[in-house]
């Protein structure tokens, strides 16, 4: 009445574990988004770093280029060359928002020193949404 099935199914099961594509810890994975969050917050803090220059700037961005070297076994990220004409409240608030989801990614990974890190370029960026004379020294 019906036809044997004749070939293998395309669902993997979880008998058959043995698959042709590699499969990532749940480790490495956050460390892959980790990392490419920390990259975006960089570029965004280099960008800053050409319209409001500052040494906090300038340290901020070098400890996450520690941090995403670390995460990604030792390859530097790569920088941002600053533009012309970039306005900085919107540069903050971007900031602001990458330095977010880097936490969620560094806190749910139990990563101390990316946590600390990005907890305080929040602190930074709303402090310098939060005060308009520093925005406005960029003009």
């Amino acid at each position: 009445m019906y036809e044997p099935i004749r070939t293998k199914s395309v669902h993997s099961t979880m008998a058959d574990a043995s698959s042709d594509f590699p499969h990532r810890s749940r480790e490495e994975e956050l460390d892959i988004q980790l990392a490419g969050h920390l990259a975006a917050l960089l570029a965004v803090t280099d960008e800053l770093r050409g319209s409001t220059p500052s040494a906090d700037l300038d340290g901020a961005a070098e400890r996450l280029v520690e941090q995403v070297t670390r995460l990604r076994g030792g390859r530097a990220p790569l920088r941002a060359t600053p533009s012309a004409g970039a306005d900085p409240a919107a540069l903050h608030r971007r900031a602001h928002t990458l330095a977010g989801r880097a936490l969620v990614v560094a806190a749910s990974r139990a990563d101390t020193a990316a946590a600390i890190l990005t907890a305080e370029r929040m602190d930074a960026h709303s402090s310098a949404l939060a005060d308009p004379k520093e925005l406005s020294a960029a003009h």
